[in-house]
């Protein structure tokens, strides 16, 4: 056997670490080589799925005006887009199927009827045109850590209820909803002009101590009340003692001002409501220190679904077929899609 000297040994020993040091990297690199050097972008931990609506949904293809810019999206993802913002997402699984219904019920009424848009687009995301909208990103972002349970929550809502539309004789009703109500929800020719047969008063069975602000108070001093009407009722007089301001108040079947007497014109309790911009028109109002005082009960214009009131009908262990039927006077709950939204 050859000998080896301790000479030659030091420098194969060092030769051998320096080979090592050398590989170190590469062996720690190599199996991650695609996520450190590829040029594709990888998907945000927090970015969800891509939604894949049901079949009738997903066939059904929109003209949504978003901004400045008309988008093409499925009704589906349309709809998940209207729940994430009009219901809060904590609601039962049954309230957020209801509201899935009516929003696509409200959306294929807008679309037969006309809609806002003409040709440039079916329906929009604005909430004072025709339903608020809110995009994914936004809504995880106000979600926080809750956002991946709402998001699936929401996303089962519509596909779980694809293509489901709330009919009267036939064709899809317009399925107002509103926030909370004062234990009766209000006809509408209570709140519009003209009566509809499916949107009459019902009971509503909504917890007002449980809600946020269901009971709101709104304070204007005697200048701050006189300057809002008069720039909306320019025949009113409010040059007498405030205490005659308003006057011979009528109530409708759900407790709300149905009209007043506001400086000697009539008005509807709904025209007052937006004037002074508070919260329903189930008001009250006293005169404290020369300021007028208004309490008001509920959230919304009252016709329709009480989300509010859905929710306890879900908790109370209601569905959103039945939900919907008892909000709606003599509607039935069925698939449909317009011939002339198909893809």
């Amino acid at each position: 056997m050859k000998r080896t000297t301790p000479l030659r040994q030091s420098v194969a020993a060092s030769a051998a670490l320096m080979a090592i040091l050398f590989l170190l990297p590469l062996i720690v690199i190599v199996p991650f080589r695609s996520e450190l050097f590829s040029s594709e972008e990888r998907a945000a931990e927090s970015q969800g799925t891509p939604f894949v609506p049901g079949e009738l949904d997903g066939k059904t293809v929109l003209k949504v005006l978003d901004g400045g810019e008309v988008r093409e999206m499925t009704v589906g993802e349309y709809l998940v887009g209207v729940v994430r913002a009009e219901m809060p997402a904590s609601f039962e699984e049954e309230a957020l199927k209801a509201q899935a219904v009516a929003a696509r019920t409200y959306t294929y009424y807008k679309i037969q009827t006309g809609g806002n848009h003409g040709d440039t687009a079916d329906i929009c995301t604005d909430s004072t045109c025709c339903q608020a909208y809110i995009s994914e990103e936004q809504a995880r972002s106000n979600w926080g850590a809750d956002a991946d349970t709402y998001e699936s929550k929401i996303e089962s809502a519509v596909r779980d209820t694809d293509g489901q539309v709330i009919l009267y004789g036939g064709e899809p009703i317009l399925a107002v909803f509103h926030s909370s109500s004062a234990g009766l929800t209000r006809a509408a020719g209570q709140v519009w002009l003209n009566d509809l047969p499916y949107l009459q008063s019902v009971t509503s069975p909504e917890q007002g101590d449980s809600i946020p602000n269901y009971y709101s108070r709104a304070e204007f001093t005697q200048e701050q009340f006189r300057e809002k009407v008069l720039a909306a009722e320019p025949e009113a007089d409010l040059s007498g003692p405030v205490e005659t301001w308003l006057q011979n108040a009528v109530t409708d079947t759900a407790g709300s001002v149905s009209t007043v007497e506001v400086g000697g014109v009539t008005v509807k309790g709904s025209t007052l409501r937006s004037i002074l911009g508070l919260r329903s028109a189930c008001f009250e109002w006293e005169i404290q220190d020369g300021n007028l005082v208004f309490f008001v009960t509920g959230y919304g214009h009252g016709v329709g679904m009480s989300q509010y009131g859905a929710e306890q009908m879900a908790r109370d262990g209601a569905d959103y077929r039945e939900i919907l039927t008892h909000y709606y006077t003599g509607v039935t709950v069925e698939a449909y899609v317009p011939d002339a939204l198909q893809s």
